[in-house]
């Protein structure tokens, strides 16, 4: 009898309690199933990107669906196996070419076939153009962020004496961070910083 394949993945951005929420989430789906701790395998890729199908583990169960292990993929979303629409659907039509059954358990869908191929294209594009639009948005807010001469990212070292001299020469708050491209709270900050403690 062949293993199913267990497959779960969290991006840098996300922590190791997705992971271990979608272990257990899926564990529980294998057991009301029927399906024995003797006949799946996990397969867990850390804090790797959806973006493209270059992982570690991912690359284990390719392989080893290559090498007919496993008749059936289990996954929490489709996009834990990919973020790209163009990898994603390549990979399904592969996959449901092979006979291989995937089942993502969150969306409680089951994509072997032809309508499991055409619905799981249209998440695929939905998901694709919903990074899109957040990655358009994070550039337009970093743009503005600095077409305001906002400092993005952290300053290395503010010079304490520079910003006296500054405050001293009868510059306002204001002034000193644009002069420094900083904000003026972080002025604030470093002037609490100076003066002495009562």
């Amino acid at each position: 009898m062949k293993k199913v394949a267990i497959y779960l993945r969290v991006s840098t951005d996300e922590q190791e309690k997705g992971l271990q929420s979608q272990e257990h989430a899926i564990k529980q789906w294998c057991k009301n199933h029927g399906y024995k701790k003797s006949q799946v395998t996990f397969y867990r890729d850390l804090g790797k990107s959806g973006k493209n199908l270059k992982r570690p583990a991912f690359k284990k169960l390719e392989s080893a669906i290559f090498m007919g292990k496993h008749d059936t993929v289990i996954c929490w979303a489709l996009n834990r196996l990919s973020r790209s629409q163009r990898d994603g659907v390549n990979l399904l039509h592969d996959w449901l070419d092979k006979d291989i059954r995937i089942v993502s358990i969150s969306q409680q869908f089951d994509w072997s076939g032809d309508m499991g191929k055409m619905v799981a294209g249209i998440m695929f594009a939905i998901a694709e153009w919903w990074r899109e639009e957040h990655i358009k948005a994070t550039k337009r807010g970093l743009k503005r962020a600095k077409d305001k001469g906002i400092q993005l990212g952290k300053r290395s070292t503010l010079d304490l004496n520079e910003i006296q001299s500054m405050i001293d020469g009868g510059h306002t708050m204001q002034d000193i961070a644009k002069e420094l491209k900083v904000s003026r709270q972080t002025i604030w900050n470093a002037r609490k910083r100076m003066e002495p403690a009562a």
